[in-house]
C-alpha cells in the first residue's frame, strides 16, 4: 500500500511539472509571437546616436513630431557612448537584426560600405543637402550614407600679438611661413603649432594642394610641402613639439599666448573664454589656411542604414525628417554645429553676425567655407594605416632622417601595397558572396 501511494505521488508530481512546463512554453511562444506582430504592425525604427544624451530634449521632440505625422512608424532611440560606437556597430551589422539607422563618422561608414554591409541610398532623395557634401560621402559613385551635420575649422588668432608684430593674420600656408620669423622676433611667440602628425592633419594639408593619392604623394608638389614644414621646423619657427603634440596641447599653448594662432572648430572658443579670459579678450577669428587650390577642409557626422535592417524605407524617411530645414536649424542653435541642409544655411543664423559676437562670426565663416570643399578626401579601407604612413613620413622629414624624395617614394610604394591588398580582399569577398 505504501509503495502504491509513493508511485501515485510521483505520477501526480510529474503531471503537475508537465502542466507547468507546457504552460510556460506556450506562454513564451505567444509572447514572442506578440512581440514580432507588434514590431511589424508598428514598423519600429531602431535609431542609434553617438553620445547625444545631452540633447535628449531635442531628439525626443523630433521623434514625437515625426511619430505624430507618421503614426504607422515608431522610433526607438538608443544613445551609444562615442568610444563604443564602431565596435557595437560592427557587431550589429553582422547580426540578423541590426538597428535601422546608425549615427557614424564617414571613415567607418566607408569601411562598412566597402564590405557591402550598407543599404544603397537613392541620391534623388538627398536633394535637401549641400551637393558637394553628398558627393564627398559617395563610394564608387554610390551613396551609402546621409549627412547629419558638419564642422569646418577656423583660424583663431591673437590679434594683439599680430598687432605687436605689425602683421595681419595669414590666409594661406605660404603667407604663414613668410611671416613666421617676424612674429617670433617681435613677440617671442611662435606663429603656430600645427600638430602635424595627429590623425589626418597632414593629409588634409596635402589635399589642399591636390596631393591625395598613392600616385602623387611623392610628386614634386608633395616634396615642396613636406620641405616647407621641414624648413620651419629646422629654423625653430614652429615648436619642436609640432611632430608629437595634439590639438589639445596646441590649445593650451594658445591660451598661454605661446603661439599666435590656432586652427580648430568654433566650439573651442568657449574653452578659451572659460579657461583663459584674458587671451579670449585678444582673440579674433578668420578663415582656415588654404593651399594652392583655395579649398577648405571639413568634418562630418552621418547616418547609415545597414543592409540587413528590417525597416530601411522608414529609417530613411526619419533620417530625412531629422535633417530637414527646421530640425537642422534647431540643432545648430543648441550645439553651434554647421547644418548640411542647403536651405538651413541660408538662414540669418549662418549669414549674419554682430562683430562683438565671436561665436557667431566663426559660425558664419565656417558655413561659408562649405561652398568650397572640393576635392574632399575620400576615405579608404586602410585609412588609419595610410594616415600612419604619412605621419611617420612627416616625422622622418622634419627630423632629417633621410632626403624627402626617398621618404615619399617609400610612402607611395607602401600606400600602393595597402591598396592592392584591399582590392584583393574585395575580389575574394565578391567571389564568395
Amino acid at each position: 500500500m505504501k509503495k502504491i501511494l509513493i508511485i501515485l505521488g510521483l505520477i501526480l508530481i510529474c503531471g503537475l511539472f508537465f502542466a507547468v512546463y507546457k504552460t510556460n512554453i506556450i506562454g513564451r511562444a505567444d509572447g514572442l509571437t506578440s512581440i514580432f506582430i507588434n514590431k511589424n504592425s508598428q514598423n519600429e525604427v531602431v535609431f542609434w546616436t553617438l553620445q547625444m544624451s545631452d540633447f535628449s530634449g531635442y531628439i525626443n521632440g523630433v521623434i514625437n513630431e515625426f511619430e505624430a505625422k507618421n503614426p504607422e512608424i515608431k522610433i526607438k532611440w538608443i544613445d551609444v557612448p562615442f568610444s563604443e560606437g564602431e565596435k557595437r556597430t560592427l557587431a550589429s551589422v553582422l547580426s540578423d537584426n541590426p538597428p535601422d539607422l546608425i549615427n557614424l563618422n564617414p571613415d567607418f561608414s566607408a569601411i562598412l560600405a566597402q564590405k557591402g554591409a550598407l543599404y544603397e541610398i537613392d541620391s534623388n532623395s538627398t536633394k535637401q543637402f549641400v551637393p558637394q557634401i553628398v558627393d564627398s560621402l559617395k563610394y564608387n559613385g554610390k551613396l551609402y550614407s546621409i549627412p547629419w551635420y558638419a564642422t569646418s575649422a577656423v583660424t583663431i588668432y591673437n590679434k594683439d600679438l599680430f598687432k605687436k608684430a605689425n602683421l595681419n593674420a595669414p590666409k594661406t600656408y605660404t603667407e604663414m611661413g613668410r611671416i613666421a620669423k617676424q612674429m617670433k622676433t617681435n613677440t617671442g611667440a611662435y606663429i603656430w603649432l600645427p600638430n602635424i602628425s595627429e590623425n589626418d592633419t597632414m593629409l588634409r594639408i596635402l589635399n589642399k594642394y591636390g596631393v591625395n593619392s598613392a600616385e602623387n604623394i611623392n610628386s614634386a608638389k608633395s616634396v615642396e610641402i613636406f620641405d616647407f614644414f621641414k624648413t620651419l621646423y629646422a629654423d625653430d619657427l614652429i615648436p619642436k613639439e609640432s611632430i608629437t603634440q595634439t590639438h589639445r596641447e596646441a590649445l593650451e599653448k594658445y591660451m598661454s599666448e605661446s603661439i599666435a594662432m590656432f586652427q580648430a572648430g568654433a566650439n573651442f572658443l568657449n574653452m578659451i573664454k572659460e579657461n583663459a579670459p584674458s587671451t579670449y579678450a585678444h582673440t579674433d577669428v578668420a578663415s582656415q589656411l588654404t593651399g594652392d587650390i583655395g579649398q577648405y577642409d571639413f568634418s562630418l557626422m552621418n547616418f547609415i542604414i545597414p543592409l540587413r535592417a528590417q525597416n530601411k524605407e522608414a529609417a530613411l524617411k526619419f533620417a530625412l525628417f531629422l535633417t530637414n530645414e527646421k530640425n537642422q536649424l534647431e540643432l545648430a542653435r543648441l550645439t553651434n554645429i554647421i547644418a548640411v541642409n542647403k536651405d538651413t544655411l541660408q538662414d540669418d543664423f549662418y549669414t549674419k553676425y554682430d562683430e562683438n559676437d565671436l561665436m557667431a562670426k566663426a559660425r558664419v565663416i565656417s558655413a561659408k567655407q562649405l561652398t568650397k570643399i572640393e576635392p574632399a578626401i575620400k576615405s579608404e579601407e586602410n585609412q588609419k594605416e595610410i594616415n600612419t604612413l604619412i605621419n611617420s613620413a612627416v616625422q622622418e622629414v622634419l627630423l632629417n632622417k633621410q632626403n624627402t624624395p626617398s621618404i615619399l617614394d617609400r610612402v607611395s610604394e607602401n600606400w600602393k601595397l595597402l591598396n592592392s591588398g584591399s582590392k584583393n580582399r574585395q575580389m575574394r569577398a565578391s567571389q564568395t558572396s
